[in-house]
């Protein structure tokens, strides 16, 4: 799996502020939409608080990958962002999140799917990689180095 093929610099947010998971959640939600002419900010909000509701998707270290399958989605996409300040995420290991990458999938895409969260999650487990997108200050910096690695 290569970033590039599902992230874009206009899905690239470096220091959001974030104050909850509830509002993180509706801010990427609205984000993805102005990205996409086929996606309601509704629609991905819905499926992002159904998914979390079956378990956090809160990896710990600071990690979080919120995913889910949305209607209408046309292809996988993929929004990375670092978090002005960590937020709780309710992850496995009780720490607060300032990480996220954000996977939406098409509702067909089962076996993708599941591909994508295993790269991802071995991606974000590269201690210098989160190391360098927690230094990173600009948008710009924090795609370039997402696709770099």
């Amino acid at each position: 799996m290569q970033l590039e093929d599902i992230l874009t610099l206009e899905r690239c947010h470096s220091r959001l502020a974030g104050v909850s998971k509830k509002r993180i959640l509706t801010i990427i939600s609205e984000l993805l939409a102005e990205t996409t002419t086929s996606l309601e900010a509704g629609n991905i909000f819905n499926a992002l608080m159904a998914r979390e509701q079956l378990g956090s998707t809160g990896l710990g270290n600071g990690i979080a990958i919120p995913h889910c399958r949305v209607p209408m989605c046309e292809d996988i996409m993929g929004m990375l962002i670092t978090l002005e300040e960590p937020i709780d995420f309710d992850a496995i290991d009780g720490k607060p999140v300032d990480i996220l990458f954000v996977l939406i999938v098409p509702e067909q895409e089962m076996d993708e799917h599941v591909r994508t969260l295993a790269g991802l999650a071995e991606l974000f487990n590269d201690d210098d990689f989160c190391f360098t997108l927690r230094q990173t200050n600009n948008s710009e910096d924090l795609y370039n180095i997402a696709i770099m690695y």
